[in-house]
């Protein structure tokens, strides 16, 4: 079976996706830092590497444990010890050590307001979020650019409430909304299994929270265990 490695899976959307791909029996290996609680990944059936994703070292350790041909999400997100942001450090590290292990595709969770979606910020947007946003664009930058197979998701605002089952992806970079971490997890294990979104890059949000200048057009996900789900 192939396995999936997370990063960022202690909390929040990562966990999610830990907790969506164990639902649907794929093993899980996820690298979790020294002060996070790893009990309830564990809890889930997640093989835990205790390590940081700055330290190559680390990452590698977590990368033997799936071996080549695996498969990558990262949700980093944070600030850290130098004042720089996870979101592009730990991306580039991950993206650094992934060459030498032919990951089948790295998909990499980013934001909203991501490279050619940037006209479309709002100036409050820009103010509250502009810093963390352009790193992540840089992280996005580094895996378009590294030759890996990959898919970028760009979600809206995060919502912690229960999947209302209507998350979709869009490529109109005008796209702006909302979506629930559990939607947005069920968005990536689907993505993760259809050939047709490597090299995609889609903004994420909800059906009935989107917002956009243009015609909403979701596109079709290939048919799984569940139907057919829009993206």
């Amino acid at each position: 079976m192939i396995a999936t490695l997370i990063f960022g899976a202690s909390r929040g959307t990562g966990f999610e996706i830990a907790r969506c791909l164990r639902g649907r029996g794929h093993r899980v290996v996820a690298l979790v830092r020294p002060t996070s609680d790893e009990a309830p990944l564990v809890s889930l059936g997640v093989e835990c590497v205790i390590g940081d994703v700055l330290s190559t070292h680390d990452v590698r350790r977590a990368f033997r444990k799936i071996g080549e041909g695996g498969r990558v999400v990262s949700t980093l997100s944070g600030l850290a010890p130098d004042g720089g942001y996870t979101d592009e450090l730990g991306n580039r590290r991950i993206i650094e050590v992934a060459h030498d292990y032919v990951p089948e595709r790295v998909v990499l969770i980013t934001s909203i307001g991501c490279g050619e979606m940037a006209p479309y910020r709002s100036p409050r947007a820009i103010e509250a979020f502009g810093c963390v946003v352009d790193a992540k664009t840089r992280a996005e930058e580094a895996l378009r650019a590294s030759g890996l197979p990959f898919s970028i998701l760009r979600p809206g605002g995060l919502k912690s409430e229960p999947a209302t089952g209507r998350g979709i992806l869009s490529t109109d970079p005008a796209m702006h909304g909302f979506i629930h971490r559990a939607d947005l997890a069920k968005l990536v294990a689907i993505v993760l299994d259809d050939p047709t979104t490597l090299g995609g890059v889609y903004a994420a949000v909800d059906r009935d929270e989107a917002r956009c200048d243009n015609p909403i057009e979701p596109v079709m996900l290939e048919e799984t265990d569940e139907g057919t789900l829009p993206r």
